[in-house]
């Protein structure tokens, strides 16, 4: 089991490699990290933005095998489906971790060469956090709606659309993935007095993942390939 499911993670972290699409999102991560910093002079406000660049790699991590048919030649290779998405998940991870980590290494590179006092260790991993998990609930939106833009639209729109529109209508809002992940790094500035605590946070985004990553599962391990 273990032999297999790294053998399916190393060939999907291949596959990522070698999708121009994955590499044009890491690369456009780290750049408008940079850009978007230097224009705002402040990292933790330039963290909402790079949400996009993950959750779309989260979506592009199985979107090769979302239209109908698509997924044959990998459940050939791999007939067990668990291990596969799990494989697709690890893969995810990783390649979400490094985007994240360069993103926000050039960022807080981007304010100190800019004479500002470089962001807290505290903030970098809150926000590293909160945006490979941001990624994961994209990825896991992906399985059941088995469309690049159906994908996308959803998780983009739960994460970035909603808040703001329901912000003024209920405090319920803070519940959304956006808000609550934002806990790991709002800790101080505006709408910090209003967040989640960052443990509280956590636990929101992640049953989040967990509710969006069960329905996803279900329906792959259902359904015809």
């Amino acid at each position: 089991m273990r032999r297999a499911l790294a053998d399916v993670t190393a060939a999907e972290l291949i596959k990522l490699r070698s999708l121009p699409p994955v590499l044009a999102t890491a690369l456009g991560t780290v750049l408008a990290a940079v850009a978007l910093t230097a224009a705002a002079g402040d990292l933790g406000e330039t963290v909402p933005f790079l949400q996009v660049g993950t959750v779309l790699l989260g979506v592009l991590a199985v979107a090769a095998d979302l239209p109908a048919g698509h997924a044959r030649p990998a459940l050939l290779a791999v007939p067990d489906r668990r291990t596969l998405l799990l494989g697709k998940g690890l893969a995810y991870l990783a390649a979400g971790s490094l985007t994240s980590a360069a993103a926000l290494g050039a960022g807080a590179a981007t304010v100190w060469c800019g004479g500002e006092a470089a962001p807290d260790t505290g903030l970098l991993l809150g926000a590293g956090g909160h945006l490979v998990l941001i990624g994961l609930l994209g990825l896991a939106a992906a399985l059941p709606l088995r469309s690049l833009v159906r994908a996308l639209v959803a998780a983009l729109g739960l994460v970035l659309l909603a808040p703001p529109l329901l912000a003024p209508l209920t405090d319920h809002a803070r519940l959304l993935p956006g808000p609550a992940g934002g806990a790991l790094f709002r800790l101080h500035g505006p709408g910090a007095e209003a967040a989640l605590a960052p443990g509280t946070g956590a636990l929101v985004l992640l049953g989040w993942i967990a509710v969006t990553t069960a329905a996803g599962v279900a329906t792959f391990l259902r359904r015809d390939a």
